[in-house]
């Protein structure tokens, strides 16, 4: 049964337009994953330096979030179908660069730059797409199947690259890649465009603001994953233009002059929570999605194989929630089902805290996994639409585009925080416990902490082991206890992160359920924004 607030369904369900969406939108996530792990390979083919591949990586990541604002205003004045179609042809180049490149150059230029616009153009297009082509329930179900696909492709992204890398080639991963954008587009005449007849002039001044505020930001993040100099100058910039923006924005609405975003957006409640609940439930899946598979492969000693299968029941529970929520939500409120979302999430995480430390197997996490994957699996299901659907079509653009930026800066922040966390931890931990060995000489102590600190953070135990041939057997066993030891512990302090973003989106959901639930736009109330 729909929800009384679901606008009346005057057309079909189009499933096939609905899977079509979902596989270009898990073609823009899996994307990224599959070149994280193919850099020693794509380094070994093309003699590069592997620093000039986490370059374009990063690069990518830059260039996607400093103009997806743009990008959604871009839409707004050649056509959101447009916009969609350059973005996914861009994203086309950029794999097709991949498949026949021979150097750096042509991966930074086409995969990293031309993929990076295609992007920034291909989110925000999508999501007024998805505003503009179902209704009501159908709407949301779509937003549901979508959001899922995004989920499961940042989760089996490792595993799918990782396998085709191992036993094909990676070159073979980014031609699928395009294969699947050719499909994609095969069907681009089911998709009906959504007018828009808002201003059609350009605000320049916005627009360089908003690439310098989320540039820097993201920028900034990427420094500080990569352990450089300059973060918190990057990060002031970057927050300094966005404060910039803001007041911008609200003095060229107040002399009624073009404006890059209209900032009336953020003055409907259901909006500022729901892009809030974006970042923050992406910052949840980020950081979890980092610590995760770096304590399957530095602990468990898994490969990339293993550690995609062990993670595997968090993305497919996600998947089938979201799936089956996004059908079946009968009178549910919207934000009753977005609390129940962020509670099973951080249950889960919770419950990994005590489990970690003696987990010898991936089937540890399977329960903890579930529980969260339920939980992420009602977000994705209904915070695209709670957001978004009480936005008029003219607006709806504008909308798509903050949104985007806020999961974007969301899942950034979580993979760069929640990883670095999990590293530094692990200096003072050694240097505590190598202090505190009675086996230890105590001349030895501080030198072995530094030694761990440097290298063992990225070296399993086999591989440490092989480090320490020569020395004394009670020495080697040692340190290898204490790397042992230590790593559960700085797991354990990387996983806060998630669990307070979690704790965070709980409370804003206590806060939403006191006021209505959004209205599609279209009735009447929900055209706030018309």
């Amino acid at each position: 049964m729909s929800a009384p607030h679901d606008a009346p369904q005057t057309v079909a369900f189009n499933g096939r337009l609905a899977l079509l969406l979902a596989m270009a939108m898990f073609v823009l996530v899996v994307d990224t994953s599959i070149m994280n792990v193919s850099i020693s390979a794509v380094v070994k083919d093309i003699d590069a330096a592997v620093s000039d591949v986490q370059s374009a990586i990063a690069l990518e990541a830059l260039v996607s979030a400093a103009f997806i604002l743009i990008g959604s205003k871009v839409g707004d004045l050649i056509g959101r179908k447009r916009a969609y179609v350059f973005g996914l042809i861009g994203y086309a180049i950029g794999a097709i660069a991949m498949t026949l490149a021979q150097s750096i150059v042509p991966i930074i230029i086409f995969w990293a730059v031309i993929g990076g616009l295609g992007a920034s153009l291909l989110l925000p297009a999508m999501q007024s797409l998805i505003h503009g082509n179902f209704e009501g329930a159908y709407r949301q179900r779509v937003y549901a199947l979508v959001g899922a696909s995004a989920a499961i492709a940042a989760a089996v992204g490792p595993l799918v690259g990782g396998v085709i890398t191992t036993f094909l080639s990676w070159r073979v991963a980014f031609l699928l890649e395009a294969v699947i954008i050719a499909i994609v587009l095969s069907g681009i005449r089911l998709v009906h465009d959504v007018p828009y007849t808002g201003d059609r002039h350009v605000d320049v001044v916005g627009s360089i603001l908003s690439v310098v505020g989320m540039g820097g930001i993201v920028l900034g993040i990427l420094v500080w994953q990569e352990g450089g100099e300059w973060v918190g100058l990057l990060l002031i910039v970057g927050a300094l233009a966005l404060v910039g923006l803001a007041f911008w924005l609200i003095r060229r609405k107040r002399h009624k002059k073009a404006t890059l975003l209209d900032p009336e957006l953020f003055r409907l409640k259901t909006f500022r929570f729901g892009v809030s609940q974006q970042m923050l439930q992406q910052i949840t899946l980020g950081g979890t999605m980092i610590v995760l598979p770096l304590y399957l492969q530095m602990v468990l000693e898994y490969n990339a194989l293993l550690a995609g299968l062990s993670i595997a029941p968090l993305s497919l529970t996600m998947f089938g929630v979201a799936l089956l929520a996004g059908k079946r939500v009968g009178r549910r409120r919207p934000a009753v089902l977005i609390l129940w979302g962020f509670a099973l999430l951080t249950v889960g995480l919770v419950i990994l805290i005590p489990i970690v430390p003696r987990a010898d197997s991936g089937w540890w996490l399977f329960v903890p996994l579930v529980i969260s994957g339920c939980g992420l699996g009602l977000l994705v299901s209904q915070l695209n639409n709670y957001t978004l659907s009480p936005i008029s079509d003219e607006r709806v653009s504008e909308a798509a585009g903050v949104n985007s930026a806020a999961g974007s800066f969301g899942l950034s922040f979580g993979l760069a925080f929640a990883g670095a966390i999990m590293l530094a931890a692990l200096a003072p931990i050694f240097t505590s416990m190598a202090n505190s060995s009675t086996v230890l000489p105590a001349a030895e102590q501080q030198q072995v902490a530094q030694a761990l600190d440097e290298d063992a953070q990225i070296l399993s135990n086999t591989q440490l082991d092989q480090q320490l041939e020569g020395q004394p057997q009670k020495i080697q066993d040692e340190i290898i206890r204490i790397n042992t030891d230590a790593r559960p512990i700085a797991l354990q302090i990387a996983l806060l992160i998630p669990i307070l973003a979690g704790l965070v989106g709980l409370v804003l959901s206590i806060r939403m359920l006191r006021i209505p639930d959004p209205k599609p736009a279209g009735e009447g109330a929900g055209t706030v924004l018309g």
